[in-house]
């Protein structure tokens, strides 16, 4: 078996350790077995796994950006849509579309 290509630097200069790969080139490691491409791996703050379709629990106050309104904590989004990117969830929240990022909620 070859040594794969480092997905940092794209260099071939990769130490084999039992568990791991490390490029010599720029440090970076990676595990050996190949990561799930099953879909998109989304977690919340308290590391449960979502799922699209599932409500979640705000766990702290978030200022609306351009406007002085707060969503408070403990308010639920329903129905959520992970998606990639800056702000994994897509959800509404009181019939207003909102863009959240995994580590400011739970799943309820």
């Amino acid at each position: 078996m070859t040594n794969p290509a480092c997905p940092e630097c794209t260099l071939e200069d990769v130490l084999s350790h039992s568990d791991h790969w490390e490029c010599a080139t720029c440090g970076h490691e990676w595990p050996k077995e190949a990561p799930v491409e099953a879909g998109l791996v989304v977690k919340d703050a308290h590391g449960n796994l979502l799922a699209d379709g599932d409500t979640i629990v705000l766990i702290k106050d978030l200022k609306l950006r351009g406007s002085s309104q707060v969503l408070k904590q403990g308010t639920k989004g329903k129905n959520i849509r992970l998606v990639a990117g800056d702000h994994e969830i897509d959800c509404k929240i009181d019939g207003s579309p909102m863009a959240l990022k995994a580590c400011f909620v739970k799943k309820a």
